[in-house]
């Protein structure tokens, strides 16, 4: 069984890589880049180039497609994937996609719905993992914090179920390497969610600096965001991500990631505690 992962060098696709490469699985990274060495067979494959996708799909039993990071542009992307899937006659898409993909007020969910849509008429057997937030959102860049004594935001009081990229790595071997998952739809995430409050009294406590949580209305966050140096498009996408977060978008711990992992997700203490270290 030949198992191939999109995006393979991205913060979640090479945790998924090392992990079947550490199983002995036969894997095989499909790249933008190949000179990177994964330690694995890489094949080009770029979601704007669609002649190079059936090729690096041949063979291909499971197929874990990673989204694109493009919002605006990931239809068009994925379109080209599902597509060139079906061609190279991939067995079963797992495919990353969000929490409540076809409910959610989250403005990067309506992608990742029409994605699934695509993938279910697709006809070919899928999973699709709706992966909530990852913690790394919030502790990469707690330098930040400690210096200015605040984490700014537009979440309020919601509450994300959040697990480490190497958590929703764990989930997606689970699925790609054991059987029975074919037409599941996973709503995974951490056990326990935790608000923005939470996240600054984590690290007020284990770093001895007063941090506090600061929500400010979703324009005043963008507008911090683009004086930070990001793209106004993007500084704006991301406050309208945490006042969905308001609303209680990404508030749904079902338990999912840790029974397909075996174990318990990692916590937000253990993941302040190790980005502290850095």
């Amino acid at each position: 069984m030949t198992i191939t992962v999109t995006g393979a060098t991205g913060h979640l696709g090479r945790f998924v890589v090392e992990a079947l490469r550490h199983r002995g699985a036969p894997v095989v990274a499909a790249v933008r880049d190949t000179s990177k060495d994964l330690g694995v067979p890489a094949r080009l494959a770029d979601y704007d180039r669609p002649e190079t996708l059936v090729p690096a799909f041949e063979g291909t039993d499971r197929l874990l497609f990673i989204s694109g990071s493009e919002a605006g542009r990931r239809v068009e992307q994925h379109r080209a994937v599902v597509d060139a899937a079906v061609r190279a006659g991939v067995g079963h898409i797992v495919y990353t996609s969000i929490t409540k993909a076809d409910t959610s007020t989250n403005p990067l969910a309506p992608e990742h719905k029409a994605t699934e849509e695509l993938i279910v008429a697709s006809g070919l057997p899928y999973t699709f993992l709706r992966n909530n937030w990852y913690l790394e959102n919030y502790t990469g860049n707690l330098a930040t914090a400690l210096e200015h004594g605040v984490i700014l935001g537009a979440a309020g009081q919601g509450r994300v179920a959040a697990a480490t990229r190497e958590d929703f790595a764990a989930g997606a071997v689970a699925v790609l390497t054991g059987d029975g998952h074919a037409g599941k739809i996973y709503e995974v995430g951490g056990d326990v969610t935790m608000s923005m409050a939470d996240l600054a009294a984590e690290v007020t406590a284990q770093s001895g600096t007063q941090v506090a949580y600061q929500d400010l209305p979703a324009d005043d966050y963008a507008q911090a965001l683009i004086g930070f140096g990001l793209p106004e498009g993007f500084a704006r996408l991301l406050a309208a991500a945490d006042v969905s977060i308001a609303q209680g978008s990404l508030d749904v711990a079902t338990g999912d990631l840790s029974t397909l992992i075996g174990r318990p997700t990692t916590t937000l203490a253990e993941a302040v505690a190790v980005a502290l270290k850095k």
